[in-house]
C-alpha cells in the first residue's frame, strides 16, 4: 500500500473505533529504502501495514510505535548513528543506533490514534436527540438508539450509556446495558422512579456489583431545569468524570511487549523469536536481525562471543 492508501485504512480504523499507530517518514538519508512521506499503520499487537523501512528500522518503529499507544504521546524515532543527528537531537526526540549493513539514516514521526468517548443515548425525547448531538459537538462518537432496538452488544466497556427511555421499558433496557459492564451507566430519571428500576432489577437476580454502576438521577443536580439543560447536565457530568479519571474511555491498549534481545554483531535490539532469524550453537540461541549478521556470525562466531564478554 502508498501513503495514500494507508491513510484511507488510518480513517477507516478510527471510525471503527480501533486503536493504533500511524508512522510516517519525515526525513531519510540514503542509502535507506524509505522514502519521505512513507507511512505505515502499527497495531497494538504489533501488526505493521505500509512500509516504513527495511529489516533494521520496522523492528525499532514496532516497538516505539507500542510505546506511544500505551502513553499516547507521539514521538520523533531518530534511526541511525548519534552522530547523524548531531546537534538535531533534542528532547523528546529517541534515537535508535542501526549499525547493520546500511549508512542510512531515518526520522519517523509516530503518532497514537485512539477512539473518540462513545455515548450511546437510549431513548427518543427531544432532550434524547439534545444530549447526542451535544456530544457530536465536542467531537464524540455519539448513537441515538430507541429502546426497543437496544441490545447488549450495542455497547463496549469504553462505552458511556445514558438511558433516556423515560418509563418506557426502563428496567429492559438498563439491564441490557448493565450487563455489557460500560464505562459508564446513567439513567434519567427521578431518585424515587430510579430506586424502584433498581430494587426490580435486584429481585430479578440481576448481580449487585453491576447495579451499583448505574447512575440515577443522570447528570449534575442543577436544581429545577429544562429538558435543553438536562442534556447539558448530563455532558457537564460525562466530561468532568473523564476529567477526573473516574471512568476511562481512552480506548488506550494494554500492549504486550515481544521477547528481546541484542544482536550479537550488531548490537541492535531484535526480537527474541522466529522474526529474529535463531541460530542455535553450543547451547545457546541467537537472534539477529537480518540474513547478513546471522552469516557473518556463522563464519566467525568466537569472534562475536569474545566481544560480547568483553562488554
Amino acid at each position: 500500500m502508498d501513503g495514500w492508501q494507508i491513510l484511507q485504512q488510518a480513517a477507516e480504523l478510527a471510525q471503527r473505533g480501533e486503536s493504533f499507530a500511524l508512522a510516517t517518514v519525515v526525513w531519510r538519508q540514503a542509502p535507506s529504502s524509505s522514502q519521505p512521506s512513507s507511512r505505515a499503520i502499527i497495531t497494538a499487537d504489533g501488526e505493521l501495514r505500509g512500509w516504513i523501512g527495511g529489516a533494521c528500522a520496522e523492528p525499532a518503529v514496532i516497538r516505539a510505535a507500542q510505546e506511544v499507544l500505551t502513553s499516547g504521546t507521539a514521538q520523533l524515532l531518530l534511526l541511525g548513528s548519534p552522530d547523524q543527528f548531531g546537534g538535531a537531537v533534542q528532547e523528546g526526540m529517541a534515537v535508535v543506533p542501526v549499525s547493520c549493513q546500511s549508512d542510512g539514516a531515518l526520522e519517523v514521526y509516530i503518532e497514537p490514534v485512539l477512539p473518540v468517548p462513545h455515548l450511546i443515548v437510549v431513548g427518543r425525547s427531544p432532550m434524547a436527540h439534545t444530549l447526542a448531538d451535544l456530544a457530536r459537538a465536542l467531537g464524540w462518537r455519539a448513537d441515538l438508539i430507541d429502546g426497543a432496538d437496544f441490545a447488549s452488544s450495542d455497547t463496549s466497556e469504553r462505552s458511556m450509556v445514558v438511558v433516556a427511555t423515560q418509563g418506557h421499558n426502563d428496567e429492559a433496557v438498563v439491564e441490557r446495558a448493565a450487563a455489557a459492564r460500560p464505562a459508564y451507566l446513567g439513567l434519567v430519571g427521578s431518585a424515587k422512579r430510579g430506586a424502584a428500576v433498581i430494587g426490580y432489577l435486584a429481585d430479578r437476580g440481576v448481580p449487585q456489583d453491576q447495579l451499583d454502576r448505574v447512575r440515577v438521577p443522570a447528570g449534575l443536580d442543577l436544581g429545577r431545569t429544562t429538558h435543553p439543560e438536562i442534556a447539558v447536565a448530563i455532558l457537564a457530568e460525562l466530561v468532568q468524570l473523564r476529567a477526573a479519571g473516574a471512568i476511562d474511555v481512552s480506548g488506550a491498549p494494554v500492549t504486550t511487549a515481544p521477547a528481546e534481545t541484542i544482536d550479537p554483531v550488531c548490537s541492535m535490539t531484535v526480537s527474541a523469536g522466529p522474526d529474529g532469524l535463531p541460530l542455535e550453537q553450543d547451547g545457546v540461541t541467537y537472534y539477529f536481525c537480518s540474513a547478513g549478521c546471522r552469516r557473518a556470525f556463522e563464519r566467525d562466531p568466537a569472534a562475536y562471543r569474545e566481544r560480547e564478554t568483553r562488554c
